[in-house]
């Protein structure tokens, strides 16, 4: 496997090693600084455990640190188009920046695989998502989860408070629309931006709302200011989190205020608890394995995410070589579509089965009801 690591303020030529051409290039892009850098670099980390060989041909990776700026997306993969004449990507981070790369992507006719959370990136189908693959729970299998455990604890009214861009906004219409199915009622809406120190305000008029419940959208570090405002202004509902928040900083961060949290994850948090019968259990186990022994801690969801996109390029990329050479658009075609009939692959996160219609593939067996039970991950009862 050739790997090189290019830094964005250092594109001028400082490549830590002039790799020579593999026949698959594939370009990474992770956010390792900035306010995404808590998914970021479990992603960046695990760059070294991707496969080394798609079938019998060799695999470079060029990887690139956006700096959790989209703007900074958009420069690199251009760099990676033109210049680096990538085969497929995988990332970016966070939801904003892959939106801003998917005009980029579906020009260049390249396959992006994203390990995002927002089902805006794959839905609704179009020219342009149709080379968008995600690697994570879609939005509305993580909120029926959530809506679930709602309902049969007796939720009547949300509380609402999301960051102000796809993902928090992709969130409140994922949770409208299903919540008009049943008897509860949104009844405070608020937003914030990822970089916030405080979202007092926001805390106090939701409070003023008396929710039963409060549902945070928002990824990695930021989805604990929210939650711990509410519990330091004495808030005693039940305060539900997305998948955004599935990593273990999320506790080491928010410590006992985030005691009780309840949230939908993948097998990733629990897997010693999920049956033998789930073959996302043994994969995972593999992968946490794996990175700990690389970087000596245990990895978050959101590298589980980038590993799953070497799986899926792994079983994909021998079906497209039957079709066309490496560094073609024909051979990204091939990949492309050998990508969206993949079927019963485990992952890290669960079973993938892709379909024209479904670029995110999971079922119900790619989400846990999970719960912060002294200070640590645990199935929700």
């Amino acid at each position: 496997m050739k790997y090189r690591y290019l830094v964005p303020t250092l594109l001028a030529g400082l490549a830590m090693t002039a790799a020579a051409h593999a026949q698959i290039k594939i370009g990474i892009i992770t956010s390792n600084t900035g306010p995404v850098a808590l998914i970021g670099i479990p992603q960046k980390n695990t760059i070294p455990l991707l496969p080394t060989h798609f079938g019998d041909q060799k695999v470079e990776y060029i990887a690139f640190d956006d700096g959790s700026d989209p703007t900074t997306t958009v420069t690199v993969l251009k760099k990676l188009i033109t210049e680096d004449k990538v085969d497929a990507i995988i990332g970016p981070s966070s939801s904003p920046n892959a939106m801003a790369a998917l005009d980029f992507v579906s020009q260049a006719k390249i396959p992006m695989l994203a390990p995002v959370g927002t089902i805006a990136i794959v839905l609704p189908m179009d020219d342009k998502r149709r080379w968008v693959f995600k690697t994570t729970q879609n939005d509305g299998l993580v909120a029926n989860a959530l809506i679930k455990h709602m309902v049969a604890h007796n939720v009547k009214t949300l509380g609402f408070i999301g960051t102000g861009d796809t993902f928090g906004e992709t969130w409140h219409k994922v949770m409208t629309d299903l919540l008009a199915k049943t008897d509860i009622k949104i009844v405070a809406n608020e937003r914030f931006k990822r970089p916030d120190t405080s979202v007092t305000g926001q805390a106090l008029r939701i409070i003023s709302a008396k929710p039963d419940a409060v549902l945070v959208a928002a990824p990695g570090g930021p989805a604990v200011l929210p939650e711990a405002t509410l519990v330091d202004m004495n808030y005693k509902g039940t305060i539900y989190q997305t998948h955004g928040a599935a990593l273990n900083e999320f506790i080491k961060l928010g410590g006992k205020k985030v005691e009780g949290t309840i949230l939908g994850g993948s097998v990733m948090l629990v897997p010693n608890d999920i049956p033998d019968s789930n073959p996302a259990k043994k994969v995972a186990l593999k992968y946490i394995a794996d990175y700990k022994k690389l970087n000596g801690s245990e990895p978050a969801t959101f590298g589980g995410n980038m590993y799953d996109a070497g799986l899926l390029l792994e079983h994909a990329v021998p079906t497209a070589l039957k079709a066309a050479k490496p560094g073609t658009v024909q051979f990204r075609e091939a990949l492309r579509d050998a990508l969206e009939n993949v079927k019963d692959l485990p992952g890290t996160q669960g079973i993938y089965n892709m379909t024209p219609a479904d670029h995110s593939g999971f079922d119900e067996r790619g989400v846990e009801l999970i719960t912060v039970k002294n200070g640590a991950w645990a199935l929700a009862k």
